[in-house]
């Protein structure tokens, strides 16, 4: 018989700032599906088989930390999936992880490698715990219990980059110069600590956001004609092909032909709980 669940888990009101969401996925059939950047760091825990990704020949530890990427991938998995996921806001991993974010760039990194004692010892209680609310509350409790150094030290920084995150949301063409300014940080400092606590330096991680906001357009469009030019001026594209080909960059398809084998789903630009 085949079965699935996936559900979403809104986290505590202290941790908002920090955690989009949590999520939980449970399979017993063979798994193959195709990813995008998201924009947004995550650390997994497996309680059954890890996913394989061929595009970087590696399979995911039972405990995997996901950086920033910049290229789609697909996912595989021959059955009997059983995860929970955390998934941050761009700018707040390495509050919790206290190493910097740019480490996991482009890879995904066995959490059992960071040395981290609290950490192995949360994922054990994870794959000891059969009740997936449980399973949340020991994740946040661990969360919290990170949270209270780290902002002590570096809370202005973190408040600093999350500011210039957002404006990228809001305004992905905005140049560098102005996002240091919105920091209150020299262009330099800016850009060595964006690229620590996202991940990613801003202009790259500003590409990804405009590649979400215009999933986000063509999410919403469904069923109604889709007006290229008007995605590209509103997602902060230069022009029609520049959209095109940031596009299809990303994602292995033009926007056209993504419409024709799947739905647009904007990971970044939607809130699941």
């Amino acid at each position: 018989m085949i079965q699935d669940d996936f559900k979403f888990y809104k986290p505590c009101t202290f941790l908002q700032p920090y955690i989009r969401y949590y999520w939980v996925f449970k399979s017993n059939r063979p798994l193959n599906t195709f990813t995008f950047p998201i924009g947004c760091p995550q650390i997994i825990f497996h309680k059954q088989a890890p996913l394989y990704i061929p595009e970087l020949n590696a399979t995911q530890d039972t405990l995997t930390v996901s950086g920033q990427v910049n290229f789609s991938s697909h996912l595989y998995a021959d059955g009997n999936i059983e995860m929970i996921v955390v998934v941050f806001h761009p700018h707040a991993m390495s509050t919790f992880l206290n190493v910097p974010t740019s480490l996991f760039y482009n890879q995904e990194v066995s959490g059992y490698s960071l040395g981290d004692k609290s950490l192995n010892e949360l994922a054990a209680r994870i794959f000891d715990c059969q009740d997936y609310t449980l399973c949340i509350h020991h994740i946040e409790k661990w969360l919290l219990s990170r949270i209270a150094d780290s902002l002590s030290t570096a809370a202005y920084r973190i408040e600093r980059i999350g500011a210039a995150v957002r404006q990228i949301y809001i305004t992905p063409q905005i140049p560098v110069t102005e996002l240091s300014s919105i920091a209150c940080l020299s262009k330099k400092q800016f850009e060595r600590l964006f690229h620590s606590f996202v991940g990613i330096n801003p202009k790259e991680y500003a590409c990804i956001v405009r590649f979400q906001k215009a999933l986000a357009q063509m999410q919403h469009q469904a069923g109604e004609e889709i007006n290229l030019a008007q995605i590209a001026y509103t997602s902060g594209y230069a022009d029609q092909s520049h959209f095109i080909r940031e596009f299809k960059k990303f994602s292995g398809y033009t926007p056209m032909s993504l419409l024709k084998v799947s739905n647009p789903y904007a990971d970044l630009f939607t809130d699941p709980v």
